[in-house]
C-alpha cells in the first residue's frame, strides 16, 4: 500500500507483493494497513498545516490541498511557505513529502504526484505539460486508449482539438485537462469554514510563560473585538489555536449565551476554560503561533443603560451561565423552555442554558401560565399509579398512594386534556384532571385515564403532581 523514504530508495514501490519485497530485502519491516489510523494521521497533518493557512482540505487518499492566497508574504514568498510546511510535516513523522504550488488545485496535485525534479515546485506551468498521461487520473481503459494512439504526455493531448476528446471521453475528461493546465479553476472545500474574524500572533521566539501567552491572547481578543465592532456583531463562539514549535496543536474553544465583544468577558471565560482542562495547556518547547478565530457571530446592538436593575441582573445571570458552562460543560448547565403542546409532561423541554433566551413576549406568556394555580409546581416525569375510591358522581373520595390512604376534603374538576393526534400518543388517552386536597392539608393533582380500561367504571387513576 505504501513505502517510506528508505524503502523507496531501496527500489520498493507501492503495488508490489509482500513476498517479492521480502525476497529483495529480507530485513524488511512490514506493518498491517490500518485505514482508520491513516485517516486520523492525515487529519492530524491537516491540523498542522493550519500553521501556514486556515484553508486546508483533505485530498484523498493521502494528500492535502491548501489555499495559500494572501498567506505567502508571511513566509517571504511561496517557496518559503513550502519549505516551512515541509519541515512541519516531517517533524510530525511524514518521511516522504512532495508538494507543489500552482494556480489551481488540480495542477498542484498533478505536479506533486507525477513530477520528479525537486521536493517542491512553484508555479511551473511549463513543467505540467511534460507530465505523463497518468497525471490526468482518468480511467484505466481511457489511459490505455490514449497510449495506443501515441499520446504519452499532457502536451500531446493539449495540442489537439478538445472536441475530439469530448466526443470520445465525454466533457469530464476535457474539464479535468483544463483544470490541470490551469485554464479552469475549482475551489477546494476546507475541512473547517473560514472564520468570520481571525487574528494571529507569530512569535519571534517560542513562548513558554503562561503570563506571556495570556497577554498575547488578550491582545488578539481585543483586536477581534474591534473587528466585530466594525461589523456591528458580537461573537458567540471563540477558538484559540496554539501551535507548538514541535508540531503539536492545542485548541481551546469557548461559547457565550449572548453575542459579545467585551474583551474582559471573553478572557475571563478563556481563563476558566484553561483552568478546567483535564489535559493542561502544555507549551512544551514553546508556542510560535497563537491564533484567535471567531467561528460564530450574531448581530449585536448596543443598548442605552437604564435605571432598571433587572436588565443588569439579567446580564450578570447570563455571564454566570457562561462561566458555569465553560467549567462544567454546556450540556451540564440546563434550563427549561416551553414546549408547543398542552400535554403537561411535554409542556417544558430541558435545553442547554446557553441555547439562547426566548423572545420577551413569549417569556411573559410562559411566566403568566406558570403562575396559574391550577398547575402544580412539582410534576412527576412518570405519573404514579394510585387507587381511588369514588362516589356516585365518579368523583374521588379516597386515594391511596405509596400505601397511605388520604381522605379527600376538597375537590375541583374535572379538567379534560386529550391526546394530540399529530404527535406520538402518550399512552393515557383522554385524561380528566382533578385538583384535590386531603383532610390533613396535602394537595394533589390526579387524573383518570380512559386508555387503560374498556369499562368507564374500571378506569385507572394516576397522580401526576403535587401542590405546595
Amino acid at each position: 500500500m505504501a513505502v517510506d523514504a528508505h524503502a523507496q530508495s531501496c527500489g520498493l514501490l507501492p503495488g508490489s507483493t509482500l513476498a517479492d519485497a521480502r525476497a529483495r530485502i529480507p530485513q524488511l519491516h512490514a506493518l498491517s494497513n490500518n485505514p482508520e489510523a491513516h485517516a486520523a494521521y492525515l487529519k492530524h497533518l491537516a491540523d498542522l498545516a493550519n500553521a501556514v493557512t486556515p484553508s486546508v482540505a483533505l485530498d484523498a487518499p493521502d494528500g492535502l490541498a491548501l489555499d495559500i492566497t494572501g498567506c505567502a508574504h508571511l513566509f517571504a514568498g511561496e517557496a518559503g511557505l513550502a519549505e516551512r510546511l515541509q519541515k512541519v510535516l516531517q517533524a510530525a513523522g511524514a518521511s516522504c513529502v512532495r508538494m507543489a504550488v500552482a494556480p489551481t488545485p488540480d495542477m498542484a496535485r498533478a505536479l506533486a504526484r507525477f513530477a520528479r525534479v525537486s521536493p517542491y515546485f512553484v508555479n511551473d506551468s511549463a513543467l505540467v505539460r511534460t507530465l505523463p498521461i497518468a497525471a490526468l487520473e482518468c480511467a484505466s481503459e481511457d489511459a490505455v486508449a490514449l497510449k495506443r494512439a501515441g499520446l504519452k504526455t499532457i502536451a500531446d493531448v493539449a495540442n489537439r482539438p478538445s472536441v475530439l476528446f469530448t466526443a470520445r471521453f465525454t466533457s469530464a475528461f476535457t474539464g479535468k485537462l483544463a483544470r490541470v493546465l490551469g485554464e479552469e479553476d475549482r475551489r477546494i472545500s476546507p475541512m473547517k469554514s473560514v472564520p468570520l474574524v481571525r487574528t494571529e500572533h507569530r512569535c519571534a521566539e517560542p513562548v513558554i510563560s503562561q503570563d506571556v501567552i495570556e497577554a498575547i491572547l488578550t491582545l488578539l481578543v481585543a483586536k477581534a473585538g474591534d473587528a466585530l465592532h466594525a461589523r456591528g456583531e458580537g461573537g458567540r463562539t471563540f477558538e484559540a489555536l496554539f501551535l507548538r514549535s514541535d508540531g503539536a496543536v492545542r485548541r481551546v474553544c469557548i461559547e457565550t449565551s449572548l453575542p459579545t465583544r467585551d474583551a474582559d468577558v471573553v478572557m475571563r471565560l478563556f481563563h476558566d476554560r484553561l483552568n478546567a482542562l483535564v489535559d493542561p495547556l502544555d507549551p512544551g518547547f514553546g508556542f510560535d503561533v497563537i491564533r484567535l478565530a471567531v467561528l460564530c457571530a450574531e448581530r449585536c446592538i448596543e443598548s442605552q443603560t437604564t435605571l432598571d436593575a433587572r436588565a443588569e441582573q439579567d446580564d450578570q445571570t447570563m455571564q454566570l451561565i457562561d462561566r458555569l458552562s465553560t467549567v462544567f460543560g454546556s450540556e451540564n448547565i440546563t434550563r427549561l423552555r416551553p414546549g408547543d403542546t398542552h400535554i403537561p409532561e411535554r409542556a417544558q423541554v430541558i435545553v442547554p442554558a446557553m441555547a439562547g433566551s426566548l423572545p420577551q413576549s413569549r417569556c411573559k406568556d410562559w411566566i403568566a401560565s406558570g403562575s396559574d394555580s391550577s398547575r402544580p409546581i412539582l410534576l412527576y416525569r412518570q405519573p404514579h399509579a394510585i387507587e381511588v375510591e369514588t362516589d356516585t358522581k365518579e368523583e374521588p373520595v379516597v386515594l391511596r398512594w405509596r400505601r397511605v390512604a388520604h381522605r379527600l376534603g376538597a375537590i375541583n374538576g374535572p379538567e379534560r386534556i386529550a391526546d394530540e393526534w399529530w404527535c406520538t400518543p402518550s399512552g393515557y388517552g383522554t385524561r380528566d384532571y382533578f385538583r384535590v386536597e386531603s383532610e390533613n392539608g396535602q394537595r394533589f393533582w390526579i387524573f383518570r385515564s380512559d386508555a387503560t380500561a374498556a369499562v368507564p367504571s374500571q378506569r385507572k387513576w394516576f397522580l401526576h403532581g403535587l401542590f405546595p
